[in-house]
């Protein structure tokens, strides 16, 4: 469910590390390194716990060869497992199930829809062994959340062979990089923490058995969609008592969309 998210995030960071200039000679090796080797993810958000993340860092032996100093600066992103429901007066969650039908859905069949709106907090960790370069990546990437159209990006949900997309927006683009005092005195560390507005949609579909469209196969991932009938039978027809418009009576009216419960 949050996997989307944390793809997209990825990408997010992806665009930012592009454009990160080398204002330090050790930036200069930094920004011609393959991203997985750039900005890396810990298993979980971990504040003030810089020196686990290098660990980690150490540890992931991403060359498979023999131990040999970590590659200094990294980032290091991670995620927390909480998640918190956004303010209403940020935005509203669709909890009343809509009907609807996905833009682009050739077979243009019915579906089920709601929207959770959840937080989650982000937290980037820039780890350099020098000073300046861990201060040009922070001021660098706060620079970069500034520009309008880093405000917010898009996650990928994909539902009946379609992918929607939908928007994440970053909180505050001025939150600080704090510092992390450790017991290393060769490395400096610093700390944004960012929370993600996300939307979810939560897409439904008949289940096995359920009456349906027959456009699909029900419990696959090319579901059929609720029924929708659109036949109108017309009994009689008369003329208006002035002879203009024609009144219509004893119309049965079988236009309609059928959903489960």
């Amino acid at each position: 469910m949050l996997q989307p998210v944390k793809e997209a995030l990825g990408q997010f960071l992806g665009r930012f590390f592009a454009t990160v200039v080398p204002t330090t000679n050790p930036l200069q090796p930094y920004v011609l390194r393959p991203l997985a080797k750039a900005i890396v993810w810990a298993p979980a958000r971990m504040i003030d716990a810089a020196e686990e993340m290098l660990a980690l860092w150490i540890r992931a032996n991403l060359d498979g060869g023999p131990t040999s100093p970590p590659d200094l600066p990294v980032l290091i992103v991670a995620i927390g497992k909480d998640l918190v429901p956004t303010g209403r007066d940020y935005t509203r969650q669709v909890a009343d199930r809509q009907m609807v039908l996905i833009p682009g859905d050739e077979k243009e069949r019915l579906f089920g829809l709601r929207t959770a709106a959840g937080d989650l907090r982000a937290q980037l960790v820039i780890i350099a062994t020098d000073e300046p370069s861990a201060h040009s990546l922070a001021a660098q990437f706060l620079l970069f959340l500034d520009a309008t159209d880093n405000r917010r990006f898009e996650a990928t949900y994909r539902f009946a062979g379609i992918d929607t997309k939908w928007p994440v927006q970053i909180e505050s683009p001025d939150a600080p990089a704090m510092s992390i005092q450790t017991e290393s005195k060769n490395l400096t560390i610093l700390a944004i923490d960012m929370t993600l507005h996300m939307t979810v949609p939560i897409f439904d579909a008949p289940a096995i058995g359920q009456p349906n469209d027959g456009k699909g196969v029900p419990g696959t991932e090319d579901p059929s969609g609720y029924p929708l009938v659109q036949t109108i039978a017309v009994e009689r027809e008369e003329l208006g008592a002035t002879g203009g418009a024609a009144a219509m009576s004893n119309a049965a009216l079988h236009s309609s969309a059928k959903a489960g419960s």
